[in-house]
C-alpha cells in the first residue's frame, strides 16, 4: 500500500458551520449599512477573514481608517462565535465519518488546512479533533487560499510529498490552492464552479470506501 495522506477543509466539508459564517457577515453588513447578496457567499468560500471583509467593503462606498477595518473584523468574528456557542456533533455533515473512520482504521494520516481561525475550538467542540495529526489554520498561515501555503504546510507536518495528499474542498478558492500545490483535488459540493478538481462529489455520501482505497493506492 502506498503511502498517503489526507487534507481537509472545514467548513462546508467536514462541518455544517459555514452558514455560520455567511450569517454573521451579512449581518455586520446589515450593521454598516451595505447590501449582501448570494455572489458574495461564493466570493467568501475558502478564503481568509481579512479577505472577505476587504470584498465586502469593495460593494460599499465606505472610506475607512485601518482600525475601523480591525475592528470590524472583531465584530464578525464575536458575531461568529455567538453563533456557533452551541454547536455540536450534529453539524458534522453526512457521510464524513464513515471516510475518517476507514481513514482512521488504516492508519493514515490526516490534516486540517482551513481558513478559520477557530477550526481548533469547532473541531474539539464536535468531538473529533483526536482524529487529526495536524491543524493548519488561519492562525498558522499568512497567505490566503488560492495560494497553496496551508496545504503544503499541511503536508509538512503529517510529513508527507504533495503529490501524495489528497485534498476535500468546497470552493474555487480551495481546489485551485490543492491544484497548485500539486495535491489531487476532490470537490464537495454541487457547483460548476468546482470543475477544475480532479474529482467531485456532490456530498460524502456519494464516496465509496473503494474509492478511498484506490486513492491510496494509486502511484
Amino acid at each position: 500500500m502506498t503511502s498517503k495522506g489526507f487534507i481537509f477543509d472545514l467548513d462546508g466539508v467536514i462541518v455544517d458551520t459555514a452558514k455560520y459564517h455567511f450569517m454573521a457577515w451579512k449581518r455586520l453588513a446589515e450593521l454598516l449599512g451595505i447590501g449582501f447578496s448570494n455572489e458574495l457567499i461564493e466570493q467568501f468560500k475558502g478564503v481568509s477573514r481579512v479577505r472577505c471583509l476587504e470584498i465586502l467593503l469593495l460593494n460599499s462606498n465606505y472610506e475607512f481608517t485601518s482600525y475601523e477595518f480591525e475592528k470590524w473584523l472583531v465584530e464578525k468574528n464575536k458575531i461568529y462565535l455567538e453563533l456557533i456557542s452551541r454547536v455540536d456533533e450534529t453539524v458534522i455533515l453526512p457521510g464524513v465519518m464513515n471516510v475518517m473512520n476507514f481513514l482512521r482504521s488504516e492508519s493514515i494520516p490526516m490534516a486540517i488546512g482551513s481558513a478559520s481561525k477557530n477550526a481548533k475550538r469547532i473541531l474539539s467542540q464536535v468531538g473529533i479533533d483526536t482524529f487529526f495529526d495536524a491543524i493548519v489554520d488561519g492562525n498558522v498561515v499568512s497567505e490566503a487560499k488560492p495560494d497553496p501555503e496551508v496545504f503544503r504546510i499541511a503536508a509538512e507536518q503529517i510529513r508527507m510529498d504533495s503529490k501524495d495528499c489528497i485534498v476535500f474542498e468546497d470552493s474555487m478558492a480551495g481546489i485551485e490552492a490543492a491544484n497548485r500545490a500539486g495535491m489531487t483535488s476532490i470537490a464537495i459540493g454541487k457547483s460548476n464552479k468546482l470543475s477544475k478538481a480532479h474529482y467531485r462529489f456532490n456530498d460524502f455520501t456519494e464516496i465509496q470506501i473503494n474509492f478511498i482505497n484506490q486513492l491510496i493506492q494509486k502511484i
